[in-house]
């Protein structure tokens, strides 16, 4: 048998990426971008809010074991938990809107993986050097003394970012202070100490490592937004008209006049995803508009105008190409698409609003006692038993009155207390089981129900809620 060759491989080894710093208006406000969000991620499940005794006293608190979301002065209830789903319809919706007029901005300003990844090169250019010391240090076969500090150093720093981000979240479902003792005391429950060591090896390896792999492999969205983006969404691209030919190309050795780009690599040397921008639009770019800052560096420098690399829409290219200045950035971003999704987006706003301010503070339901369906009792009226379930979402304890509404002659009688009322805790809810009589020869004219109205009232302050059932069975005439 003769030897058959070996197949070429088809997997080739990432190449890391060391994005060299660069300075300008999109940096800075990725900056502020950074700071804002994970101030907000870090902060907030240390901020206090008073909700009256006997209540949780965190501003935003997710408690799962009770079934409540705390945000501020919003109560969230288990069977409330459309207004979540509505905040998630919410923000697929902004996403759709703003990729659809600016491209993928969520992936280069917002999201997580951009804003670790942002803050572990920051540590990482803070120990090792700029880009061409980094670079240097990686394409060192010998790990000596120096390179072993740098690693460790950078190494410990990401691991602390890494353990506080897996920390920040598990505070968001406990009350933050007491659970930070108990982690460091060994009482928390397992589940908080697996948490945070799961969230720990995902930033450690998603910002440290990972980082541009998670984008372009793990992550849909860059597949997805094609159908996103149409010719009219502004994103971040090159002006071929403006920039070619470059200056080694044949054209320019044919005599032909050189273009604006003097092929720096500027634009791919800060790349976080290592493309390059004048080859078009591109998967893997994330329109972080870095190269922007880069290019437009370089361009102030050589006396060219700004803007080879910019914020561009297809449908310009060819007024661009002419000599025309293109359309104004309103009429990109105001379009038929855009303005839909505004309207959608400010409509689940509106209803969620809506439905926050006028549910009550008082929500009852009454379920009939259908075993048996009525009782007759020994001098010949009926009786009917319903089990009503109050829920107070005062920050106070309240007292309630229980009445019925219907047949005038039906009576009510609440278990265990010879009073018509019923006293719930604040913030809680109480079950409690109602006995409505009928005496003997009352019962509907015709069938064997009739309609009944529960009314529940506050005796704090007035309100009163409702809700309706029926009496079954007809009384007799002993």
């Amino acid at each position: 048998m003769s030897d058959q060759a070996t197949p070429p491989s088809l997997y080739a080894a990432r190449e890391p990426i060391f994005p060299r710093r660069v300075s300008g208006p999109f940096r800075n406000f990725k900056w502020i971008i950074l700071i804002v969000t994970l101030s907000i991620y870090y902060i907030v499940p240390w901020i206090r809010w008073d909700r009256g005794p006997d209540l949780p006293n965190q501003a935003v608190l997710l408690d799962l074991a009770n079934r409540r979301f705390y945000f501020f002065w919003i109560d969230i209830w288990s069977h409330e938990f459309y207004f979540v789903a509505g905040l998630l319809i919410m923000a697929g919706l902004g996403l759709f809107l703003f990729t659809s007029a600016l491209g993928r901005v969520w992936c280069g300003y917002a999201c997580p993986q951009t804003v670790w990844t942002d803050l572990f090169i920051l540590v990482e250019r803070w120990i090792e050097g700029d880009r061409n010391a980094r670079l240097r240090l990686h394409r060192q076969e010998k790990m000596d003394a120096r390179k072993l500090r740098l690693r460790m150093t950078k190494w410990t720093v990401w691991l602390f970012i890494s353990v506080a981000t897996g920390g920040a979240w598990v505070f968001y479902f406990a009350d933050a202070p007491t659970l930070l003792v108990n982690l460091f005391t060994g009482q928390a429950a397992a589940v908080a100490y697996i948490t945070v060591a799961i969230l720990t090896a995902t930033t450690f390896v998603f910002g440290g490592f990972a980082r541009e792999q998670i984008c372009i492999y793990a992550c849909p969205w860059p597949r997805i937004q094609g159908a996103m983006m149409d010719e009219d969404t502004l994103t971040v691209a090159y002006r071929p008209w403006r920039g070619e030919p470059r200056k080694h190309s044949e054209e320019v050795q044919a005599g032909e006049p050189m273009g604006d780009c003097i092929d720096c690599m500027a634009c791919v040397n800060v790349c976080p995803v290592g493309i390059d921008i004048r080859d078009g639009q591109q998967m893997e770019c994330i329109t972080c508009a870095l190269c922007i800052d880069a290019c437009d560096d370089v361009m102030a420098k050589i006396g060219k105008p700004r803007g080879l690399i910019d914020y561009l829409a297809l449908s310009d290219e060819k007024l661009e190409r002419a000599g025309n200045a293109p359309r104004p950035i309103w009429k990109h971003i105001f379009r038929p698409r855009t303005l839909i999704y505004t309207a959608l987006w400010g409509g689940v706003g509106v209803a969620l609003l809506v439905a926050l301010f006028i549910r009550a503070d008082i929500e009852v339901t009454v379920a009939p006692v259908r075993n048996p369906t009525f009782v007759t009792m020994s001098d010949g009226s009926i009786r009917n038993t319903y089990d009503i379930r109050l829920r107070n979402k005062n920050n106070e304890e309240r007292l309630f009155r229980i009445a019925v509404q219907g047949d005038p002659a039906v009576r009510i009688q609440l278990e265990g207390t010879p009073y018509g009322s019923v006293s719930v805790g604040a913030d809680a809810s109480h079950l409690q089981r109602v006995y409505v009589i009928a005496p003997p020869n009352s019962g509907p004219a015709e069938g064997d129900h009739t309609d009944l109205r529960f009314w529940i009232e506050d005796l704090t302050n007035g309100d009163r809620a409702y809700k309706d059932s029926n009496f079954t069975g007809k009384a007799i005439n002993q």
